[in-house]
């Protein structure tokens, strides 16, 4: 009978990746889910509970018996994928940081196991910078140096609190996720750009994003957990700028916005490309300081950038700055921002 060699076929898929994963024994660590439960959590996956699409696969919104809303993700079928999926499962699962997307548990009932993350459910960076038609209200400037810290915060975990160092090598706002609270939830991390912790190497398989990938990466093909801050501090531009990361719409030289803003601050022209929102809330010292350290995640020389634990406790300190813009502060924002690079107004 056809259910009969279904339950065959999901017992077999079941000893498969138990086998692979026994000596871990992720099972003490996750909750272990059936297809089944998944199958009708997501209404046997329709179109309609889509909400993501990668390269790896497709990700699933799922309603589980209890009602707890999750995110389910289904791989594409590949035998490649297979240990990469299965070291996911056992590193991720042991990962606790409150900016990092929870690993809830996995099905290893079907031939690539299906894992099963929390679900966010305020959409991602990206969108709330970039889509000026939601409706939805503007990310304050306190929201985006927050949301900028708390990134930081959870890639240099993975950087260096982790059990290994794991790089993530696709930084950018669609992978920083928001929820109801608007607190940063790092996403699709994947421990296959993973190293141990007292190892100098680097990594040479990669998938990174045009606009966003390390220069020094993309030259050498060596991506190392520099090219994280360097990802990073397009990320951090744009929360200052509005800004895309490619857009067509600059001049041929602007397109790519990492070289559009290091050469604003170059030639004295940060106010002319800062979010006008940034303007009026950042406080004097606050927009110098972010300005500074983005641009110093996109030095082009990888060993002149900070370490992500420091970009953490920079952003940490401007977080703390509490000292507010005056009126006469905001007439003399130009003139302050010249002399932060050491030249003076000639009006």
């Amino acid at each position: 009978m056809p259910w009969k060699r279904k339950e065959l076929l999901r017992e077999k898929f079941f000893q498969q990746n138990v086998t692979l994963i026994s000596e871990d024994k992720p099972e003490k660590l996750l909750k272990l889910f059936s297809s089944k439960e998944l199958a009708k959590a997501t209404a046997n996956y329709a179109e309609n509970m889509i909400i993501g699409r990668g390269g790896c696969g497709i990700v699933y919104k799922g309603i589980l018996p209890d009602k707890r809303v999750v995110a389910i993700k289904r791989y594409k079928i590949s035998d490649q994928q297979l240990d990469r999926i299965i070291n996911d499962i056992i590193i991720l699962g042991q990962m606790d940081h409150m900016n990092v997307v929870q690993l809830l548990g996995c099905c290893l009932e079907t031939e690539v196991p299906l894992v099963v993350y929390e679900f966010v459910s305020n959409d991602t960076l990206y969108h709330h910078i970039h889509n000026k038609s939601s409706g939805g209200g503007r990310l304050s400037w306190d929201s985006r140096l927050r949301i900028a810290h708390e990134s930081t915060d959870a890639l240099a975990y993975l950087h260096s609190d982790a059990k290994m160092t794991i790089i993530h090598g696709d930084v950018k706002s669609s992978n920083i996720l928001l929820d109801e609270n608007y607190t940063a939830k790092v996403a699709d991390i994947s421990t296959s750009r993973a190293i141990p912790m007292d190892d100098d190497r680097f990594i040479t398989q990669f998938v990174g994003t045009i606009g966003y990938l390390d220069p020094v990466c993309f030259r050498t093909g060596k991506l190392t957990d520099k090219s994280d801050v360097y990802s990073f501090g397009v990320v951090l531009v744009e929360l200052l700028t509005g800004s895309k990361p490619l857009d067509i719409k600059r001049s041929r030289e602007d397109t790519n916005l990492a070289t559009y803003f290091t050469k604003a601050k170059r030639d004295d022209r940060l106010l002319e490309i800062v979010d006008h929102q940034v303007l009026e809330e950042a406080t004097v010292e606050q927009l110098i300081e972010t300005c500074d350290v983005a641009c110093r995640c996109l030095d082009k020389q990888a060993e002149n950038r900070p370490s992500m634990k420091e970009v953490t406790m920079k952003l940490e300190s401007i977080r703390n700055t509490n000292s507010l813009m005056n009126e006469s502060e905001q007439v003399d924002l130009y003139d302050v921002l010249l002399a932060a690079n050491g030249e003076t107004s000639t009006t």
